[in-house]
């Protein structure tokens, strides 16, 4: 995975001819730091760092609220980008394109908006595409040394809680490969479970992320993803991202009881917030997690003991 500005020049590469160019502009400070590039018909081009919205001219300077010198995007530039995105064949991608996102080389996630087809009150397709967001991934090496210095050795169960954009999954994935290569702690047989290509940056079959020595199931849901880990790789520790619904918690029982441990990220503000809602509940009730890790921007604010 491409670091710095060229995480930012790298996920935008897929914007249309023209667009691409303007937004690629601004300055290289901001290009380190956008989460999002966020494009919608007819509507300035938003970009998002998680704490501010800004939004840039053709020339690249930023400013804060739109004005009539701010770049837009043109219903035509989200057909050229979307078709871009698809690589010119939508057919190919049916099915990331149902599930609302597409995953492309890097890691990085574009989720898609626009009109649903519906079969058998199941989403067959999606159409008129209308809005685009780019969510730049970025691997943080030595993300998670803080947080193994404070748990190893590590005996139990991992969860990490926080917000949207508070880098649950960029921890995630530092803690998998720190813990795989044994930085830090005992080496571990870790099963990655990787359903949207975040965790592993994985375009074509290979990971773009450095994951370590981590066993990477692409694509599964979760609970395939932790029955074809548990049947086939004999891991020590089974990895999943934005886990806590009813069935996720059924998932994690079944590796629980073949003697599993698990590192997991869930939406979470709080550790009241975490302890308050039924899903993560009944998660917590299963026993798998030693530890619940309050995320701050990346930022570890809180480790709990469960």
């Amino acid at each position: 995975m491409c670091k710095g500005t060229e995480s930012f020049n790298n996920a935008t590469e897929i914007i249309c001819d023209g667009l691409r160019e303007s937004i690629q502009r601004i300055p290289d400070g901001k290009k380190r730091t956008v989460q999002e590039v966020r494009l919608r018909t007819g509507k300035p081009v938003a970009f998002s760092d998680g704490r501010d919205v800004y939004f840039t001219d053709k020339n690249g300077s930023i400013c804060y609220s739109p004005s009539e010198r701010t770049i837009c995007a043109t219903q035509k530039n989200i057909y050229d980008t979307y078709r871009r995105l698809c690589s010119y064949s939508v057919y190919t991608h049916r099915d990331e394109i149902k599930n609302g996102y597409i995953t492309v080389r890097g890691g990085h996630r574009v989720g898609l908006c626009g009109t649903a087809k519906n079969e058998n009150g199941i989403i067959s397709a999606v159409d008129h595409i209308s809005s685009l967001n780019i969510r730049i991934a970025r691997q943080i090496i030595g993300a998670a040394d803080g947080l193994i210095s404070k748990i190893a050795p590590i005996d139990g169960g991992v969860l990490i809680a926080g917000k949207p954009s508070d880098g649950k999954t960029t921890l995630l994935r530092d803690l998998a490969r720190s813990v795989s290569i044994g930085r830090g702690c005992k080496m571990m047989r870790i099963s990655l479970i990787d359903e949207r290509g975040e965790l592993s940056g994985t375009y074509s079959g290979i990971a773009g992320c450095d994951v370590g020595l981590c066993d990477v199931f692409n694509g599964y849901s979760k609970k395939d993803g932790i029955i074809s880990a548990l049947r086939s790789m004999s891991p020590n520790v089974i990895a999943v991202d934005e886990i806590g619904d009813d069935s996720d918690a059924d998932s994690v029982i079944a590796g629980l009881n073949a003697g599993v441990l698990f590192f997991a990220t869930i939406h979470a503000g709080s550790i009241d917030e975490l302890l308050r809602r039924r899903q993560s509940k009944k998660l917590l009730d299963t026993g798998a997690f030693k530890y619940a890790v309050i995320l701050r921007s990346l930022r570890t604010e809180e480790i709990i003991t469960l």
